[in-house]
């Protein structure tokens, strides 16, 4: 099984995995206007031989069955202060 992964130009670090190159049939309109038009990034195996950076190989698989896409979000943001005054 191979994805092809997509960038969003309207939020950072934030990515689309389809099942299939250029077919956003199955992710939700709504979606893909607040995506912006989707930046190529890559093809990917999803048979274990790559590691995926930010996103859970059996995650992306099962979301890509389902429902036919997988929306990889940053993480939050870390708030230094908060950190801080939870160690006084």
């Amino acid at each position: 099984m191979f994805c092809v992964i997509y960038r969003s130009p309207k939020r950072d670090q934030t990515y689309l995995y389809v099942e299939k190159k250029d077919d956003f049939s199955r992710v939700p309109a709504e979606l893909m206007q607040g995506f912006g038009k989707p930046q190529l990034a890559m093809l990917l195996p999803l048979d274990g031989s790559k590691k995926l950076a930010n996103a859970d190989l059996t995650k992306v698989k099962a979301m890509l069955e389902e429902q036919g896409y997988y929306l990889q979000v940053p993480p939050p943001v870390e708030s230094l202060l908060k950190t801080h005054l939870a160690k006084e």
